[in-house]
């Protein structure tokens, strides 16, 4: 009996920790369609990781701003321009069931854009729904 509790937990352990690691390579996967898509001016790969609906919100010239993502960037994205100089890194991923969110830091000469991205998993895939973020100055 105590074998039998013995296999049950260990592969308890090893399927919840399978599938947070498959979680977390999915999440990350989906951020980095973002960050690809915004770094080669790609909207389709862009597109990938946001939800239709999904809605980024940030404050400019001290105002409360709130844009469908999807419209905002598809209005900005030329595919004839060369690829952003800059620099994308995941800061942090944190997963909780069918919710995660994650930390981006995109780097320009000038500046750098700290993303906040919440994300669901809906029908099986990690689609971001909100997107917050602050442009902070380099100094």
């Amino acid at each position: 009996m105590k074998k039998f509790i013995f296999i049950t937990c260990l592969l308890f352990v090893f399927t919840s920790s399978y599938a947070q690691t498959s979680d977390y390579s999915l999440v990350e996967q989906t951020v980095n369609y973002y960050m690809e898509g915004g770094t080669n001016n790609d909207f389709e790969t862009l597109q990938k990781a946001f939800h239709p609906n999904a809605t980024m919100k940030y404050i400019r010239n001290g105002a409360y701003t709130e844009v469908n993502a999807l419209a905002f960037f598809k209005k900005g994205m030329d595919p004839s321009r060369p690829k952003s100089e800059r620099i994308t890194r995941i800061v942090s991923i944190n997963i909780t069931g069918n919710a995660a969110n994650a930390v981006l830091e995109i780097e320009y000469p000038t500046f750098f854009f700290i993303d906040y991205m919440n994300l669901l998993k809906i029908d099986g895939e990690w689609k971001v729904v909100n997107k917050i973020f602050h442009r902070k100055s380099k100094k």
